[in-house]
């Protein structure tokens, strides 16, 4: 079984190919950027050019195709970038999968295809992007759908949504957070009492990895590792893994952080430059972004580390011993 990972040289294609390289599996990556971990392994090219794509899938010669590719930063310009991307990749890689007969898709997808939806939003939750990377997305995966349905009795097409993704190395949104929280001038903007979903990178590639076992058919889940925690479970947890008190020193209002945030467009407009506040980032920081995936379950799989244990391992390794300078970083949201 040869797999190909498309856009295998970001944060979560590297830990997979890390996995299946200590498996002896074969697997290649496609990417516009080289791997920094598996450069040998890598054929340059951008999902974006079917000719350029076609021709390097075609050297890989895989049975399985695992699209990773994905414009997701809240700020991406062009927007044009995020339909170019996502969408018309999504386009350019089933067209492929048909010519050379490739019969098995696994898609990260996300949960943002629900936008702010209601607590514990399971599989059959309704579609309600609220920005263009979750519409582009939800686009993705009626073209991924489509090609299935073309061929349902033999072509295989997974569609993981993960939520917020974490773990060492990762500089989004969640690394972000742990390095104010432990940085002691952490600000909670509202009451902390909104709840957030959470994946660990690892148990995320473990359940990419237990996909490619599935057989013919259209396969969707949510992945979310349990228990959820609320913003004030998490400050405590992140102080309890550095042995210091559990205490917020600062707590502003909701509409105080939020016109804050539209401050910092103004400015990052202006300038050009990009800041660590907006007023989307604080619209989500005080979201209750809550999603249900007891559905993974089902097909036998228990993820290998425990939420705990995952912020733990994360919250060590960046900030309690934090690696040398020259390590490889992967930046996203």
């Amino acid at each position: 079984m040869k797999i190909c990972i498309v856009g295998g040289s970001g944060f979560i294609g590297s830990r997979l190919s890390s996995h299946l390289s200590k498996e002896n599996s074969s697997f290649s990556i496609i990417d516009k950027q080289q791997s920094r971990f598996f450069p040998d392994r890598t054929y340059i090219a951008d999902i974006r050019n079917v000719g350029e794509l076609e021709e390097k899938i075609k050297l890989s010669a895989p049975d399985i195709l695992i699209n990773l590719a994905a414009e997701h930063k809240d700020n991406v310009n062009p927007v044009s970038l995020y339909d170019e991307v996502n969408v018309e990749g999504a386009r350019n890689l089933t067209s492929i999968a048909t010519s050379l007969n490739i019969q098995k898709i696994i898609f990260t997808s996300s949960v943002a295809v629900y936008g702010f939806a209601p607590a514990d939003t399971d599989e059959d939750g309704k579609f309600n992007p609220f920005n263009d990377y979750g519409r582009t997305k939800m686009e993705a995966e009626e073209v991924f759908t489509d090609w299935q349905k073309k061929d349902p009795d033999n072509r295989s097409l997974t569609i993981i949504r993960p939520t917020v993704v974490f773990g060492e190395r990762n500089r989004g949104n969640v690394y972000n957070l742990l390095k104010q929280i432990t940085s002691g001038f952490f600000m909670m903007i509202g009451n902390g009492q909104n709840t957030k979903s959470m994946a660990y990178v690892e148990n995320v590639v473990a359940f990419i990895q237990h996909a490619t076992t599935f057989g013919p058919g259209i396969h969707t889940y949510n992945y979310v590792d349990k228990p959820d925690l609320s913003m004030n479970q998490l400050v405590s947890l992140v102080k309890e893994v550095e042995g210091k008190q559990d205490k917020v020193k600062m707590q502003i209002p909701y509409w105080i952080g939020y016109l804050g945030g539209l401050f910092f467009d103004f400015v990052s407009k202006v300038t050009k430059k990009e800041f660590p506040i907006s007023a989307i980032r604080v619209k989500k920081f005080t979201a209750t972004t809550q999603f249900a995936s007891e559905r993974k379950l089902t097909t036998g799989f228990k993820p290998p580390v425990s939420l705990k244990e995952g912020l733990e391992r994360t919250i060590k390794y960046e900030f309690i011993d934090p690696q040398p300078e020259g390590q490889v970083l992967f930046y996203s949201e």
